[in-house]
């Protein structure tokens, strides 16, 4: 928390920093280090859909200057966390709302860069692949025993669809489309946290999906793990799209 205005130290005094008071980022680091905070704020839905952004607000939340953050906010808008919402009276910049529309679009480009990965994961040596195969297949097992009622908690679906997703990420992509999923991953997040307890019925679908997937891995077979990937993704906008359907679009009200 910082201090207020009329209890400042005199000028040549050192304020005293507290344990729960964090030091303020350097200013090299200040921007990517609000850029991250805020952002993961959002994504983890604690600062949620159509919630307006107020700056100063959001600086000593951070305990940061008012510049860091603004840029920070600008860079949020233009990759799409942000967006500005005006009427009669004044504008104001708010945390973007959840739609189906928005939705299908990054599953479908999340589902296609992941295709890619792979595709360059099934053309790996025989023994690599198999390896991560087994791995695929025990966080598939997990998943298919939460779906089953047989073990594990509803918590962990979330991290567990991340893993899988993340180990055919990082045996198959290069640093370019690692990047480039790295960007766009934590989009989708948003929807799948917000969502996922409202999805657990359909959880033995995408398990299921999942197998075909590894079948391919073992295989070889490049087509069969890359349209996997993308139908698994976009099958998996349109169970969102379902829920959506029936409990409404997060702050579009």
């Amino acid at each position: 928390m910082t201090t207020r205005k009329g209890n400042l130290p005199a000028l040549k005094s050192r304020p005293t920093r507290t344990a729960k008071q964090p030091a303020k980022a350097q200013h090299g680091t200040s921007l990517a280090t609000a850029f991250r905070d805020i952002r993961d704020l959002i994504v983890h839905g604690k600062m949620s859909p159509g919630t307006w952004i107020v700056e100063s607000d959001v600086a000593e939340r951070l305990n940061m200057s008012r510049t860091p953050v603004r840029a920070a906010i600008q860079r949020l808008q233009r990759e799409g966390y942000v967006m500005e919402h005006r009427n009669v009276a004044k504008s104001r910049m708010i945390v973007a709302p959840l739609t189906k529309e928005d939705a299908n679009e990054l599953y479908t480009i999340v589902g296609h860069t992941e295709g890619v990965a792979g595709r360059n994961l099934a053309q790996m040596p025989v023994a690599a692949r198999r390896e991560i195969a087994a791995k695929l297949k025990a966080i598939n097992e997990k998943l298919l025993a939460i779906a089953e009622g047989r073990g594990g908690r509803q918590g962990e679906i979330f991290e567990l669809d991340r893993d899988f997703h993340k180990l055919i990420v990082e045996a198959g992509a290069g640093p370019r489309l690692a990047t480039l999923h790295a960007a766009i991953i934590p989009q989708t997040e948003r929807y799948w946290r917000l969502y996922a307890s409202s999805i657990i019925n359909d959880l033995h679908l995408s398990v299921a999906e999942h197998a075909g997937i590894i079948a391919g891995v073992v295989a070889g077979d490049a087509d069969a793990v890359e349209l996997g990937l993308q139908q698994n993704w976009i099958k998996g906008a349109a169970r969102l799209g379902r829920v959506i359907d029936i409990f409404g679009e997060r702050g579009s009200w």
